[in-house]
C-alpha cells in the first residue's frame, strides 16, 4: 500500500530510479558509521536500560511528516548518508539532552527495494525497530512474527478520494457502489479484499491496477475514485497537479470498516524480552518525541525535505505537503491520543478485528495467519507510559 504514496513515478520506476542512487536490497547489514554521540547523559540513560549503542528504526517509506516523531529524536547535527538513505546522530529526550545511545533512521520503499519492512527486521538483526501494519503482521506472524510497542499512528491515513463535482452526494466510500464508479487501487492491498467482500464495494467496481500516479485519475476527468493518502494527496491534487487543480472528497479507509494499524513501531518477537528494559525507558522518549514534534514541526520537517532531496529516489515532497500533512493529521485524529488521554497505545478491540477480518483472506491466499492468533500476539501496551499524551485542545 506504501507505494501509492509516490506521484512521480510508479514503484517499478522508483525502483529503478533508487538503483542509479543506491538502492538496498536489505542484505547490508549493521548500523552506518554515522555521528558518535559523547558528553553528559541526560535525565534517561538507555546505555544503561540495555538498549544497543545505536538504536536502528527501519521505516516503510521515504522520508515524509507522518514520521516527524523519529526525526525528533536526532541530535542538532544529524549526519545524512544519501547513499544509504540513511540519516543517524545522538539520540536526544525531550529536553534535548543525550540519552547515552545513538538513533539511525533508515528510509524503507525504493531505499529497501519496495521489500517489507518485517523482511529487513529478519534479514538485519542490527535493526531495532521497524514500522510495521498490523494486517502485515497477522499475515506474517507464523513465519517472521512481530510485536507492536508503540502506534505513533492512532488512524491509517489510507483513503479513498473522488470528485466531489461529479459525485455531490457522496460522502462514504460505500455509496460509491450506487454510482457504479471504477475504483483504483494498489493490487494486493488486504482492505480491498475486506471491502468487496463486506459488501462495502462490488468486485466489478473495482481495478487494481492503480501505479501512484495521478494520469488515470486525471484521465477519468472526475469519473474514477482512486486510493490514496488523505496527509498528500488532497493537497497535492488541488494544489502540484496542474492537470487536476481543484478539491478532492475523501474517507478514511479506518473509519469506512478497515482498522487496522499503520507504521507500528515492532521488533521481532523474539527479540522482546532481550529488550525490554530497553523498551521501558525508549518508548516514554519516542511518545513525547511524536507530542513535540505536533507541537512544533518546522525544524523537522526542514530535515524530512533535506533528506527527501539528498536521497534523490524520485520521491517529490515539497514544504506545502509536509505542512499540509501535519495539520491533516492533526486534524482527523491520526495522531491524537485515541480513547483516552495518553499517545501511542494500542486499542486490542481494534487489533483483535482486524485479526478476525484478515484471518480468512490470507487463508485464501496462501498465507494463513498463526493458529488461533490474538492481539496480544502481535501487539503490547506493556512499555507505554499513560502520562504523556498530546494536549487537550
Amino acid at each position: 500500500m506504501r507505494a501509492s504514496r509516490s506521484l512521480a513515478l510508479a514503484a517499478a520506476g522508483l525502483c529503478a530510479a533508487a538503483a542509479v542512487a543506491g538502492c538496498s536490497s536489505g542484505s547490508d547489514s549493521g548500523p552506518s558509521s554515522g555521528a558518535t554521540a559523547t558528553g553528559a547523559i541526560g535525565a534517561t540513560d538507555l546505555k544503561a536500560a540495555g538498549c544497543p549503542d545505536t538504536v536502528v528504526i527501519q521505516t516503510d517509506w521515504n522520508p515524509e511528516s507522518e514520521h516527524g516523531g523519529l526525526y525528533q529524536m536526532l541530535g542538532s547535527d544529524p549526519r545524512i548518508d544519501a547513499g544509504k538513505k540513511r540519516v543517524s546522530g545522538p539520540l536526544v529526550d525531550s529536553a534535548g539532552a543525550f540519552t547515552g545511545v545513538n538513533l539511525e533512521v533508515r528510509s524503507g520503499g525504493p531505499a529497501i527495494g519496495f521489500q517489507t519492512v518485517t523482511s529487513q527486521l529478519y534479514q538485519d538483526p542490527s535493526i531495532t525497530l521497524g514500522y510495521v501494519q498490523t494486517d502485515e503482521a497477522a499475515r506474517l506472524s507464523s513465519t517472521q512474527p512481530t510485536t507492536g510497542i508503540m502506534a505513533p499512528l492512532e488512524k491509517s491515513p489510507l483513503m479513498i478520494m473522488w470528485d466531489p463535482a461529479t459525485y455531490p452526494d457522496v460522502t462514504t466510500i460505500a455509496q460509491l457502489k450506487a454510482k457504479d464508479a471504477k475504483v483504483r487501487f494498489f493490487d494486493g492491498s488486504a482492505y480491498m479484499d475486506y471491502f468487496t467482500g463486506a459488501g462495502v464495494l462490488d468486485k466489478a467496481e473495482v481495478d487494481g491496477s492503480y501505479d501512484g500516479t495521478p494520469a488515470s485519475f486525471v484521465a477519468a476527468a472526475g469519473k474514477d475514485a482512486q486510493q490514496g493518502f488523505a496527509t498528500a494527496e488532497p493537497y497535492i491534487y488541488q494544489n502540484e497537479v496542474s492537470a487536476w487543480g481543484k478539491p478532492v472528497r475523501y474517507q478514511l479507509v479506518n473509519d469506512a470498516g478497515y482498522p487496522y494499524y499503520q507504521s507500528v513501531l515492532a521488533a521481532r518477537t523474539a527479540a522482546l524480552p532481550e529488550l525490554t528494559t530497553c523498551f521501558t525507558e525508549l518508548v516514554p522518549v519516542l511518545q513525547k518525541a511524536q507530542v513535540d514534534y505536533m507541537a512544533n514541526p518546522a525544524k523537522v520537517n526542514s530535515l524530512i525535505l533535506d533528506l527527501v532531496t539528498q536521497f534523490d529516489t524520485g520521491w517529490v515532497y515539497s514544504q506545502g505537503v509536509a505542512d499540509y500533512s501535519v495539520k491533516a493529521q492533526r486534524d482527523l485524529g491520526i495522531i491524537s491520543n485515541g480513547s483516552n488521554a495518553y499517545i501511542g497505545d494500542f486499542d486490542l478491540d481494534r487489533v483483535q478485528r482486524t485479526i478476525d477480518i484478515d484471518t480468512p483472506i490470507f487463508a485464501g491466499q496462501g498465507t494463513p495467519v498463526k493458529d488461533g492468533l490474538k492481539a496480544a500476539d502481535l501487539v503490547t501496551n506493556q512499555f507505554i507510559d499513560q502520562s504523556i499524551g498530546l494536549p487537550v485542545q
